[in-house]
């Protein structure tokens, strides 16, 4: 449908300018106003012209009604931006993306060789979660044991804290952090 609405909005943007151009030559006397009106009763009072003109012009008016009242995404949209809903006989819980984020965050700051992190959260249709990890590590880091301790524990901790499956943890280690020099 995002491409429909895009190539709508090409054509619509066309004519507009179009007919702008169309006016801007006119108001400065470059084109005559009476050869653009014998154009458009020519066109208006043709028989095949005039059903051609009025439909594209039950289009545009239906596409402008729509881009003005509707918005374009969609309800699932919406949600999966928000976070995951759960339900149950006591009530409605919403859990946001920004929240899950934070849990992560503080799994992977509780390990020592992680300097810093960064989350990313993406939820499927079935409230499965896949998580993006991007870390700064201590030089100190071994990074296979921490990747895998890590993805373990975030699995853990969402599982625990959320009831949500958690069916990635990608992690990017970015950098390695040179050790920090003491200072005597």
């Amino acid at each position: 449908m995002k491409v429909l609405e895009k190539i709508a909005l090409i054509i619509y943007s066309n004519i507009v300018l179009i007919l702008s151009i169309i006016l801007c030559l006119i108001v400065f006397g470059w084109l005559d106003i009476d050869l653009v009106g014998d154009i458009v009763t020519k066109i208006i009072l043709g028989e095949t012209t005039s059903k051609i003109v009025l439909g594209a012009s039950i289009v545009f008016i239906l596409l402008s009604i729509k881009c003005i009242f509707f918005d374009s995404s969609s309800k699932e949209q919406t949600k999966e931006r928000q976070g995951v809903l759960l339900e149950n006989e006591s009530g409605k819980l919403m859990i946001s993306k920004e929240t899950i984020e934070n849990l992560v965050n503080s799994v992977a700051l509780n390990f020592q060789s992680t300097e810093e992190v960064t989350t990313r959260i993406e939820l499927d249709k079935d409230n499965n979660v896949k998580v993006f990890v991007n870390l700064i590590v201590n030089e100190e880091a071994i990074i296979k044991d921490l990747s895998a301790n890590l993805q373990n524990r975030i699995k853990e901790k969402v599982k625990a804290a959320t009831d949500l499956e958690v069916k990635e943890v990608n992690i990017t280690v970015k950098k390695v952090a040179p050790k920090k020099q003491e200072e005597n």
